[in-house]
């Protein structure tokens, strides 16, 4: 499972837009922590701490303990809001988990055993679909990654959510339908190949067929 990560948080004495701009010019990065049932709590963090765990790749999956005055509360950050012109974050909300509870995450998936798939081996080329699975999971064993095996994978195969053995405590979010994950398909130049001999199939039956016209003329005469 995704690593658990912690950081470390003050509580947010005020509220509205002119305390979150002072905040920030502080180094500080405004955050909430909501849900199972309590009452919110406004929170800020520090900007260079929230940007570590923003390092790791893998902020949005992992389960986050907040430490707010001595006190840890485990979380999943559900939204960072960032600048659109620095980049920077700001604003964080963290919904605060019940013990044993479910949570929806978007794992990222991982193909192996590519050198086991003669469509691959033959130049075909893996067309992804979906980068990231959507799944709920038990919060306590959050996957890394899904692993899909492509063994034996000809051109041409897809690969279905009904294919994909998930992680026990998984299940796709998405139920009512068998969505394509992956597929192989032909590499452009015999794509292009196989243009060229159904033009050139084409060709010939024209052919034949003036032929075939000429003689019946010249059996009529």
């Amino acid at each position: 499972m995704s690593d658990q990560l912690t950081i470390s948080a003050e509580p947010r004495e005020r509220a509205g837009k002119g305390a979150s701009r002072a905040l920030r010019r502080e180094g500080r990065v405004p955050a909430v922590i909501y849900g199972d049932k309590k009452e919110p709590i406004a929170i800020h963090l520090e900007e260079r701490e929230l940007n570590k765990l923003l390092g790791t790749g893998h902020f949005m999956n992992s389960l986050v303990q907040v430490e707010v005055e001595g006190k840890k509360t485990r979380t999943l950050p559900k939204d960072v809001a960032f600048d659109p012109v620095t980049d920077r974050p700001l604003h964080v909300d963290f919904f605060r988990l019940a013990k044993g509870a479910k949570v929806q995450v978007n794992i990222p998936v991982v193909f192996i055993n590519e050198e086991e798939s003669p469509g691959l081996k033959r130049g075909g080329v893996m067309n992804v679909v979906r980068h990231e699975l959507d799944l709920m999971c038990d919060a306590d064993h959050i996957p890394d990654q899904i692993e899909i095996d492509v063994t034996g994978l000809e051109i041409g195969d897809s690969i279905h959510i009904s294919h994909v053995t998930l992680p026990d405590g998984a299940e796709s979010s998405i139920t009512d339908r068998d969505f394509t994950i992956a597929g192989v398909t032909a590499p452009s130049a015999l794509k292009s190949s196989d243009d060229e001999d159904e033009a050139d199939g084409e060709d010939g039956e024209t052919e034949v067929t003036e032929q075939d016209a000429d003689t019946a003329e010249g059996e009529d005469s």
